[in-house]
This record gives structure tokens, sequence and C-alpha cells, in this order.
């Protein structure tokens, strides 16, 4: 039976028709933490740091058909990212976030800044208590890379341009008694890296 679904998986055609008829566009976001289906294995489909999805290699060029897949993105406890149905899970790659923040809103609400995010896919998450901001240092030359929870376990790298938009909002603050460059969204401050380090390596 496993292998029958896997089989039917393989295809991106098949897989499409499927997640469709599983997903109600009139309710929104399919319910897929409430799923437990089998695992039937993983295919041939990775999701490239720029956001780019790939099937077999390939690209998958169709906007619509990408937003299909997304919606039923699922990452595990185990760390892995998943496509899952009422039916069944399949595995799928991802390089390093399954979703790239694009753009970047700056608002007001009741004195305070709120910064809202839209990702490649069309979700849309507001910086805050339920959606945190989280900022990692990578790579020999100590590059800034911020992520952005949009739901689930599923975060969005944001991209590079909105990344400069975003630090350009930061702020010194004091947090535990050290001095902060941070981010304020919704009420929320989201510190990004000890102010001394941040003076380090604008010089």
């Amino acid at each position: 039976m496993a292998d029958d679904r896997l089989d039917k998986a393989g295809d991106a055609a098949g897989l499409a028709a499927m997640i469709s008829r599983a997903a109600d566009p009139k309710r929104g976001l399919p319910p897929v933490d409430r799923w437990n289906p089998p695992f039937c294995g993983d295919i041939d489909m990775e999701i490239r740091a720029d956001g780019t999805w790939f099937y077999m290699g390939t690209p998958i060029g169709r906007e619509a058909l990408v937003r299909l897949f997304s919606t039923v993105l699922r990452r595990d406890e185990d760390g892995k990212t998943y496509l899952v149905t009422p039916v069944e899970k399949v595995g799928i790659r991802v390089e390093d976030a399954p979703f790239l923040a694009v753009e970047m809103t700056r608002t007001e609400r009741d004195g305070e800044q709120v910064l809202t995010f839209r990702t490649n896919v069309g979700d849309l998450a507001e910086a805050g208590p339920e959606h945190e901001l989280r900022f990692e240092i990578a790579g020999e030359k100590g590059e800034l890379k911020p992520y952005l929870h949009v739901r689930g376990r599923l975060e969005a790298l944001v991209s590079r341009a909105v990344m400069y938009d975003l630090v350009e909002l930061g702020e010194v603050v004091e947090i535990e008694g050290k001095a902060m460059f941070a981010v304020r969204s919704g009420g929320t401050v989201f510190p990004v890296m000890p102010a001394d380090e941040l003076e380090r390596l604008s010089q």
C-alpha cells in the first residue's frame, strides 16, 4: 500500500491533484498539524536557499503549483520537512528555510512599530509574540541571516534586500544588563547581536 502511494507521490501532477483535493481554499490553510498519515518515503523535491522549488532537478516554474505545495508543508520534531495530506506524508529536502521573506512593511499600532512580512509563497506574518524573529551569524564572513517564524515549525529566511531595510530599523537597547543591537515589532524586542559585535563588524 505504501509503495503504491509513493509511486503516486513520485509524479508531481498526481501529488498536486492529491493536495488540491485535501486543501479547501475557502477554509484557508489545511490543518496539517492535525493529520497523522503514514510516511511513504522521500521524493526528489528540494527547496533551495533562494526559495526556488525543484522537482527531479528541474525548477518548478508554475507559481500556483509551488503555492499549492507550500500549503501542506510541515516540519516535524525530527527536523525534517514533509508534504502532508490526510492519507500520506512524503519527505522533501530544504537547503535552508522553506520560505523566503521578500517584502516588509512598517506600520505603527498604539505607538509601537509593527513589521509585517510577505513570503515568496504569499504568507503574511507580523513579527511579534506569535511570529518571532531570530538572527544567526553564519559563514566565515560572519553573514547576518534573519529568520521569521511563519507557521508550525516553518520559518522564512529574510532576503538580503529586506534584511538591509530591517537592520536600518535596529537600535541599541539594554537586555539583561548587556547592550544589544535589536529590532522591535509588535511590542516585542528581538536581539540581533551584542552592540560591540556590531561595531566590530562595521569597521
